[in-house]
């Protein structure tokens, strides 16, 4: 095996909690670019025991303001959904999260206000989410 080809994301820590496998914890560093820069994001990640088959229960520990993660820091994401293949690797889904702060979808929106005012109203989402 090459390591050189295994690269860690800077923004981002991941490994198992304690003794559990099916429990996970990440810590993912708010982007630069976003209004959440220098922010900390607690990921938890839970495995089903049918793992790869269905996808891990994904969920933030942190509060975020943002289109796609609601007030129980559910996270609509596909591929952690119908988009979901035993191909994906828990760093993939990982880097898919990691882009949700700067990169988020509100034509599919778990919450409709946010999506709104981030289509809409900049201005407002951008200082509104730096407070979260």
């Amino acid at each position: 095996g090459d390591s050189s080809s295994v690269r860690a994301s800077p923004r981002l820590a991941s490994g198992p909690v304690s003794e559990d496998m099916f429990h996970w914890q990440a810590t993912i560093m708010g982007p630069s670019d976003s209004p959440f820069t220098g922010g900390l994001f607690l990921v938890n990640i839970h495995f089903p025991l049918d793992y790869p088959f269905k996808p891990a229960k994904v969920s933030f520990r942190t509060k975020v303001f943002h289109p796609n993660i609601n007030s129980n820091s559910s996270i609509c994401l596909d591929i952690l959904k119908e988009q979901w293949s035993p191909a994906l690797t828990i760093s993939k889904v990982l880097l898919s999260i990691c882009s949700l702060p700067t990169d988020p979808n509100p034509n599919d929106p778990l919450v409709p206000e946010i999506a709104h005012m981030y289509k809409t109203d900049w201005a407002k989402y951008e200082p509104t989410a730096c407070e979260t």
